[in-house]
Formats: structure tokens, sequence, C-alpha cells
């Protein structure tokens, strides 16, 4: 079947979820909800309360009704997708304002390791934080700008890198650090580990972070602090005009 019927006509079958896949939501949303009462940053929490309506750990979450939730906030709309799909596909849809999400759940005997985002990855990580106006304009921003790249195959790796180190695994300096990445927000596990003291942090540096390789198949070996959602918005747009101004150049 061919990319375009992932991106278009892919849907949540809500019929299909059984009595494991309820269970393992409600233990997953209420263990980290408790969890990130003194570790998520203040934003995530806001939009988490603000979500109660549809999301929260009684029901695995409709996608229809969030879409129909984000039509009052960010108009943001989640896009099923069948797993990890190809960056151009994902920058074209953040482009759209579309942020995608698998429909599948991890087993209850893998709570706290995947090697693949499911549903609450994607869900109760990435989304609340999209309803977000600041948060909201950076994710925009940086679809718009991968698309504007997606033939350049090295700005296509240092965008990854990027979108690793903050959308996905950064903290950020609130009353000392708190998280607000979502592989980070997602994890039991990471989610105590970041704030331990036991992993170095480093502000955030927009040229090093461009330039540092990462890993996916380990916890981290380092977080980036960024010390507002303005500062990466502020960055991407800088970033975009940058790499304008070298193609009118001719670099």
């Amino acid at each position: 079947m061919n990319r375009a019927f992932f991106l278009n006509f892919m849907k949540q079958e809500f019929s299909n979820y059984k009595e494991e896949d309820f269970k393992v939501w409600k233990l997953l949303f209420e263990r980290q909800e408790e969890n990130l009462q003194s570790k998520g940053c203040d934003e995530y929490m806001l939009a988490l309360a603000r979500m109660k309506s549809v999301l929260h750990p009684s029901a695995i979450p409709n996608f229809d009704a969030l879409n129909e939730w984000f039509k009052g906030s960010t108009n943001w709309e989640i896009t099923c997708v069948p797993g990890l799909i190809p960056v151009e596909d994902f920058f074209q849809l953040l482009a759209q304002k579309k942020f995608c999400s698998s429909t599948w759940l991890r087993p209850i005997n893998q709570l706290d390791y995947l090697e693949e985002p499911d549903m609450f990855h994607d869900i109760f990580g990435h989304v609340p934080l999209l309803s977000d106006p600041i948060f909201s304009a950076f994710a925009h921003e940086f679809g718009r700008l991968g698309c504007s790249v997606r033939n350049d195959p090295e700005r296509v790796i240092m965008l990854q890198r990027l979108y690793w180190f903050t959308i996905e695994f950064g903290l950020i300096r609130q009353q000392g650090l708190k998280i607000y990445g979502a592989g980070i927000i997602s994890s039991f596990g990471e989610s105590n580990l970041s704030l331990s003291g036991e992993v170095p942090t480093e502000n955030f540096d927009i040229e090093k972070v461009i330039s540092t390789e990462f890993r996916t198949d380990q916890l981290q070996s380092h977080y980036i602090v960024i010390n507002s959602f303005e500062e990466l918005f502020e960055t991407a747009l800088e970033l975009t005009k940058k790499w304008k101004s070298y193609e009118l150049d001719g670099k």
C-alpha cells in the first residue's frame, strides 16, 4: 500500500481495542500523571489539565474527539500512521499542523520498554503541548522548515537532531529543571532519571545541537536545557532565515 494511503486514509478503528488495551492505557496514564506532578513543565501540566474532557485515564483517547477539541485551540489534527514514517512525510504533516500517531498500544508485559513509539508516547507525550500557542508555533515552523530542506540530506539530519534534543528529549529551566520532551514525558524511568542529577545537562546552543549525533537504542547520555519555548520558536525562525540566505548567496 502506498504512502498516500497512510497519510490520508488510515483511521483509528476504536472497536478493535481489547480489554488489555484499556487497562494498559489506564495504568500508564495514571502512573505517569502522578509522577509528573513535580517534574512536568508548567505548560504541559496545564495542557493536560485543560484537555481532561478528551484525554484522561478512563478511556483510550478518540482521535476524532481530540481533533474536535483542537478546533477550539491551536487547530492541530491527529493523523493516523502505521508506525515510523519517512522524515519527509513527517515534515509535511507538521507543516499542515497534523501530528502523526500510531493507534496501537504496547502489551501489558512491556510497560517500560518499546523499540518503536506507540499511542501512549504519541498522544500522552506529544499532543498536550501542541495546545500551547508558542510550542505549537515552533512545531509548525519546524515542519515548514523541514519541507523547505527535504532535498538536502545534511540539513534534514540537522533538523532530526534538533527534534531529538528538544521535542523528544528536552528539559526546560523552570523552578530548577522540568521536563517537556515527549520521550521523557511518556517514560516513567527516563522522567525520573532525567531530573536525578545523574545525567549531564547542557544549555541550548543551536549550532551544537544540530552538530551532535544521537542514539535511539539507549537512555540519553545528556540532556539539552532551554530557557523558554519562545527561545525554541525564535531559533527556528532564525534557522529558516539563515538557510534561506545561504541559498540566495549560492552557498
